[in-house]
């Protein structure tokens, strides 16, 4: 309780402008920000670009958020948000349209086990920046596809294609660099159940 009451003083400190809340406060979420961030961002260096854009339009819009809500939740929104704006300004959202035969690919979790969240990260990150950005908001934060086509501007159909597509990638990454002999059918990328 003492540290929702807390969170919820440096809110109000921020509301106020308060230079030494907002510090407090970005001190505070500064790993949990940047864990998000660097799902979308190739590298570091980006990730903390975009991480501290987003920890601006949090200053900035603070008094918007509503305290009846987890402050965490809402602060991976505008992180997210924030990501999918800066690769929009970089010109890197370059989507696939071709629908291809969707199938059940993720039958087998003896690969993907093995891999730590590091590793896991390190091959997210090499995707193609649409690839990695559907991936992130399908698997990790849990949009469905219609979701993930207003927010991006694209077809339902662009956004499975995408997240087929990058899944297939990560496949072969995966067992790539694990040297395994596993038939490239049985690793599973499903982090949580959507499809």
């Amino acid at each position: 309780m003492e540290d929702l009451n807390q969170i919820n003083d440096l809110i109000t400190g921020c509301c106020n402008k308060e230079r030494s809340s907002q510090e407090l406060l970005y001190r505070k979420f500064f790993g949990y920000a940047l864990s998000i961030c660097m799902r979308y961002a190739p590298n570091r260096e980006e990730a903390l670009e975009i991480m501290n854009d987003g920890f601006l339009k949090v200053f900035q819009r603070i008094d918007t958020f509503d305290s009846s809500r987890p402050f965490k939740a809402w602060l991976s929104k505008v992180m997210v948000n924030t990501a999918i704006d800066f690769l929009r300004s970089r010109k890197k959202l370059v989507f696939t349209d071709s629908i291809e035969q969707l199938s059940d690919l993720w039958k087998d979790d003896k690969v993907i086990d093995k891999l730590s969240y590091d590793e896991l990260l390190m091959h997210v990150q090499s995707l193609s920046p649409a690839y990695r950005t559907v991936f992130n908001l399908y698997v990790i934060e849990g949009y469905q596809h219609h979701e993930i086509a207003v927010m991006l501007g694209i077809s339902i159909g662009t956004s499975k294609s995408n997240l087929f597509k990058a899944k297939k990638v990560l496949q072969v990454k995966i067992i790539s660099a694990s040297g395994s002999t596993v038939n490239s059918t049985s690793v599973n990328l499903s982090i949580h159940k959507n499809e």
